[in-house]
């Protein structure tokens, strides 16, 4: 087995391209994108909501079942069922299976299997058709992060992640929620707009921490409190206290906002 650290990322690189290949060729044949249609591609392959416990869901190729937690949200039985028609579709490719074995084992092996099923999963309810459409139709903005996750009907954070990986414009995306802050009794405590979840374009290295607060008056804060959406130049609010110039735009979506900070230069590590 091979443990050159050099080829790894490719190889996992690699893997991801194939895994995006099966799942957009699966999707492109079925019917639609509803529950019914995504199951239209697996003959045979039964598919069942039970209670499951801490489980979302699980593949039995065995008995040819896919099983998924009756108790989570829709939107989370949606990106399972995803992912278990991805472990389906991985099982079917023996090259793929055959180099993933190749070079890991174990644990490792165990990961990187479950990374490359949300990633098909990914690809199969996010078209890239439909991400190209947000993009064109509203730029790198947070209303196409919003968009993107209500017409895939998919979680904001897998939204996110997705169209970070496919912007090509040096942005940084972040979903902001009200959180708690320590006690209400405590100096200080009450509730906040904080970053739940953030992810950039590639190449660039700035990052938002999760639970970084938005000061009020930032666009996000306005946006959410207004519930009218906002572009603006001001700035991205690191954790830190630092303040990076940026182009934001503010997209309030129900209890949180979607934020996009256009960079006007490309970024590193926030200290």
């Amino acid at each position: 087995m091979s443990d050159a650290p050099s080829t790894l990322p490719d190889v996992l690189s690699a893997a991801k391209a194939r895994m995006r290949q099966l799942a957009s060729t699966y999707g492109a044949a079925l019917p639609g994108l509803d529950t019914h249609s995504l199951m239209f591609g697996l003959d045979g392959v039964q598919l069942t909501f039970m209670p499951m416990g801490d489980r979302d869901g699980a593949y039995d190729p065995e008995h040819r079942v896919i099983l998924i937690n009756s108790k989570v949200r829709p939107e989370r039985q949606r990106f399972t069922l995803a992912h278990e028609i991805s472990h389906a579709l991985m099982l079917g490719d023996d090259d793929l299976l055959s180099d993933l074995h190749d070079e890991f084992e174990g644990d490792r092996l165990e990961q990187v299997i479950e990374t490359l099923c949300n990633v098909g999963a990914a690809a199969l309810l996010m078209p890239h058709a439909l991400i190209e459409e947000m993009l064109s139709r509203f730029g790198p903005t947070g209303r196409a992060l919003g968009e993107l996750a209500r017409r895939a009907d998919v979680s904001a954070s897998t939204a996110l992640y997705t169209l970070a990986e496919h912007t090509t414009a040096p942005v940084l995306y972040a979903v902001c929620a009200v959180t708690r802050q320590g006690d209400d009794d405590e100096e200080g405590g009450g509730k906040a707009l904080t970053v739940r979840v953030s992810s950039a374009a590639p190449g660039v290295k700035y990052s938002l921490r999760v639970g970084t607060p938005i000061p009020d008056g930032h666009p996000a804060a306005v946006a959410l409190d207004t519930r009218l959406p906002i572009a603006a130049d001001s700035f991205i609010p690191f954790r830190s206290g630092r303040k990076m110039p940026a182009h934001v735009d503010a997209f309030p979506d129900r209890h949180r906002v979607m934020v996009s900070f256009g960079l006007r230069e490309k970024g590193r590590d926030d200290a």
